[in-house]
C-alpha cells in the first residue's frame, strides 16, 4: 500500500521515509475516494476476481506471492510477486489481515514522467515512488523477520548485486549476521503505484483506510 512501501507498504524507517517524500501530490480540487463512474468497470472485475483467486494468503502463496511486511496500520500485510508491471488481473501486491483474509491489492505500472492513464482509472490516483530501494526478509532464531529495508544508494554502495540481492550484502550492511539468515531480497524498483480494496469499504474502494478493517494490537503505528 501507499503508505508503508505502501504503500506499499510497513518497512524500515529509511524506506517509509524515501515513500512519502516521493509520493506523487494529487491533484487539485483532491479526488473523493469513491470510484468514479469510468472506474467502476475495473474496480469491480478486480474485487470478483481476485476474491475468488486469493481468498487467503496461502492462496496468494501458492501462486508465488511471499510475504514482506508486518501489519500496517490498516491492519494490512503485504506479499509481492516481484511483477511491477501490473495487468487487470496480476496485481504486484495482495494483502492480507492478521487471520491470512484478502483485503486488498496494489497495481504498478513502470516509472515514467507521468503517470499511467489506464483501465479507466484517473491518473491522478495513482502514487509515484520514484526512489526504489531493497527489502530484505530473515530468519533469526527461528522466527522469520519482516519489514526491513536499505536504500538502493546504500545497498549498491555495500557491492549489491542490483539485479539479484544476496545476503551477502545484507551482512555488509549490518543487517543481519549471516547470509544463510535471508529467505527473500529484492529491489523494489521506482514505480507508479495503485491501491485498491478488494474488501467492502464504505470510504471507497481507493481511499487509504477501511473503517471495516481492525487493526490488531500488534499493527504498526505509522503516521498518515
Amino acid at each position: 500500500m501507499k503508505h508503508r512501501l505502501a504503500a506499499l507498504a510497513a518497512v524500515a524507517a529509511f524506506a517509509l521515509a524515501g515513500i512519502a517524500a516521493s509520493a506523487a501530490t494529487p491533484a487539485a480540487p483532491k479526488l473523493s475516494s469513491q470510484p468514479q463512474a469510468s472506474e467502476k468497470p475495473f474496480i469491480n472485475a478486480m474485487q470478483a476476481d481476485l476474491m475468488k483467486r486469493f481468498p487467503t494468503a496461502a492462496a496468494a502463496e501458492a501462486a508465488g506471492y511471499f510475504r514482506y511486511t508486518n501489519e500496517d496500520n490498516t491492519g494490512a500485510i503485504s506479499y509481492a510477486n516481484l511483477q511491477w508491471t501490473s495487468d487487470p488481473t496480476h496485481p504486484s501486491q495482495l494483502w492480507y489481515d492478521v487471520k491470512g483474509n484478502l483485503l486488498g491489492a496494489d497495481f504498478s505500472q513502470p516509472d515514467a514522467p507521468a503517470a499511467p492513464n489506464v483501465w479507466g482509472i484517473l491518473p491522478a490516483r495513482w502514487y509515484h515512488f520514484a526512489h526504489p530501494h531493497v527489502h530484505v526478509v530473515y530468519t533469526d532464531n527461528g522466527a522469520t523477520v519482516y519489514g526491513h529495508a536499505t536504500s538502493y544508494k546504500k545497498f549498491i554502495a555495500a557491492g549489491g548485486n542490483a539485479t539479484a540481492p544476496t545476503g551477502d550484502t545484507f551482512v555488509k550492511l549490518g543487517m543481519v549476521k549471516s547470509a544463510s539468515q535471508v529467505t527473500h531480497a529484492f529491489v523494489f524498483p521506482a514505480i507508479w503505484d495503485l491501491i485498491v480494496w478488494v474488501k467492502p469499504n464504505p470510504n471507497g474502494a481507493v481511499a487509504e483506510k477501511n473503517p471495516n478493517v481492525i487493526p490488531s494490537a500488534n499493527a504498526e503505528k505509522m503516521s498518515d
